[in-house]
């Protein structure tokens, strides 16, 4: 595989991704769920499964974007969120519509109207970990490798990010507190790979200087290319087995770690390798 032949195109498809999602982002914003925005939350103790279908034939009344999640044994205990304040003459109607379709107590619905959990202090909190996340991991880099491949993996850390916020907004995916989580998990995840890569670049460089660059650094991602998707795909089954089995905050927190894990090994293999040949290249022409 020629890696650095066909750079131009790895960059191009994250580029039209990041763009178009940036540009979503511009017009709509995200779709921040309840941890952003604040709502109104609605329990409901049902003492028996309600498939998510019924529950949302009552809910979808009102918001169509509720989100149902189960929770306690069996699945029994529904939690129902909407952005939107509910009036209490509607909060009301939902909890008979519930007591006449599944003979439940009034003393097992409970409707409330909460605040924003998650502000703009912590969102600013949450950018500030991973800037700071990427300083250290480029002083990482730099002391054992050099620093310009610092820069390529950094590159590539901010990449990954981008990609699976852009999809987010693209698909228009409700954004909450297992989003930042996620987003963090990310930065973590997607370095491991590129290390990886990068230090088979430097032995390669060290017992093969003979040789051309781009001949280096494609030898290097084909040599770690079965090591580096055997990873991802082990890593990903455990997570999409979380996503397909687990609860509704399961998922949420699974989604854009799926997401995270794929970009993170298509960096690893394909954008990082190719900013530091870029790089690498620029630094010698403007040299002679």
């Amino acid at each position: 595989m020629n890696v650095i032949k066909n750079r131009r195109i790895y960059l191009f498809i994250s580029l039209v991704v990041i763009i178009i999602g940036l540009g979503t982002m511009a017009f709509r914003g995200l779709n921040y769920g309840i941890d952003f925005t604040g709502g109104t939350i609605i329990t409901v103790n049902a003492n028996k499964f309600i498939p998510a279908e019924e529950v949302k034939q009552i809910t979808n009344k009102l918001d169509k974007n509720m989100s149902v999640i189960y929770s306690g044994k069996d699945k029994k205990d529904i939690i129902i969120k909407s952005t939107l304040n509910i009036s209490n003459k509607d909060m009301i109607a939902i909890g008979d519509e519930f007591k006449d379709k599944h003979d439940i107590e009034s003393k097992n619905i409970n409707a409330k109207i909460v605040g924003p959990s998650i502000g703009k202090e912590t969102r600013n909190k949450a950018i500030l970990s991973t800037i700071i996340a990427s300083v250290l991991m480029l002083v990482y880099i730099t002391f054992r490798f050099e620093f310009t491949l610092g820069v390529s993996a950094i590159v590539a850390l901010i990449h990954d990010v981008l990609v699976t916020i852009s999809i987010y907004a693209i698909f228009n995916l409700p954004v909450n507190s297992s989003f930042i989580a996620a987003i963090l998990t990310i930065v973590g995840y997607s370095i491991n790979d590129t290390i990886v890569i990068f230090d088979k670049i430097r032995e390669n460089m060290r017992f093969n200087s003979r040789q051309k660059l781009e001949e280096i650094i494609n030898n290097s991602v084909n040599t770690t290319l079965r090591r580096t998707i055997n990873t991802t795909i082990t890593t990903l089954i455990a997570v999409i087995v979380l996503y397909i089995m687990g609860v509704e905050d399961i998922k949420v927190l699974a989604l854009p770690l799926i997401l995270g894990m794929i970009s993170g090994t298509y960096s690893s293999i394909f954008i990082a390798p190719s900013l530091w040949y870029d790089i690498k290249s620029l630094k010698t022409r403007t040299a002679k």
